[in-house]
């Protein structure tokens, strides 16, 4: 296995020694077994693996939408192990943006209804919201389509709401799962160069995806395999033999 690759900037996520354990049956599955990860802010970070590898439960514990079975795993600064339901929930609507192939939108309410939502559980009042979801939007190119519903906006145009909604709280880390699986090769691409941008010194973006060349246009590449990180490190060439090794 390649050691865990190291970061100089402060960091967003650190998972040390993650575990998580299910039971079926009379048998115990291990869908992690031993995870450590650091993700500094600024950085890209894709997660690949074969289907059963852990990517989509390391996903969930990163979205702290399960809970490890032991370890520890603290976001933006903070020990979320242990947390409440509700405190848990505060962090995944103010700290976690989360992206995801189905676009995830309400069908009848506007582009800016849609990304205004995560604030309107922040309790943010109503100009506020409407303010900053007019901003995020602009900020993916859609100041034109505010109005729009769902139906009236292309597959590209829709991913770009989703992506709005997911910045609108200004969050510490960034998490897609396979962000473009549901466009078309150009317009994923449009998609990847936005998602290039979005990066920056106050957030980390992390994708998991099955798809080689959404990895490699990520700045660092981490492989799973059995529930344990087989690799991290820069995206590499022989990604397509690792994967099904």
């Amino acid at each position: 296995m390649t050691s865990p690759a190291a970061t100089s900037a402060p960091l967003c996520i650190s998972l040390t020694d993650i575990h998580r354990h299910y039971q079926l049956g009379g048998e115990t599955l291990a869908a992690l077994d031993g995870v450590d990860l650091s993700v500094g802010y600024g950085e890209h970070l894709a997660i690949v693996g074969a289907s059963g590898s852990g990517k989509t439960t390391l996903l969930q514990v990163l979205g702290c939408l399960d809970t490890p079975t032991s370890g520890s795993y603290r976001l933006d600064g903070e020990d979320v192990g242990g947390l409440s339901e509700s405190r848990l929930a505060e962090v995944r609507n103010a700290r976690i943006g989360f992206v995801f192939q189905g676009f995830h939108l309400l069908p009848r309410a506007s582009a800016l209804r849609n990304v205004e939502l995560p604030l309107v559980y922040a309790g943010v009042s109503a100009a506020g919201r409407r303010a900053a979801a007019a901003e995020a939007l602009e900020s993916v190119g859609l100041g034109d389509r505010m109005r729009h519903s769902p139906d009236q906006l292309s597959g590209g145009q829709r991913q770009r709401v989703a992506i709005a909604r997911a910045l609108v709280t200004q969050p510490a880390l960034l998490l897609a799962d396979e962000p473009t699986g549901n466009l078309d090769t150009r317009t994923g691409e449009e998609i990847l160069d936005l998602f290039d941008s979005l990066a920056t010194p106050e957030r980390a973006l992390v994708m998991v995806t099955h798809d080689e060349h959404l990895a490699r246009r990520a700045q660092r590449l981490v492989l799973l395999r059995d529930g344990r990180v087989e690799y991290d490190g820069p995206p590499v060439d022989d990604l397509q033999e690792r994967l099904h090794a």
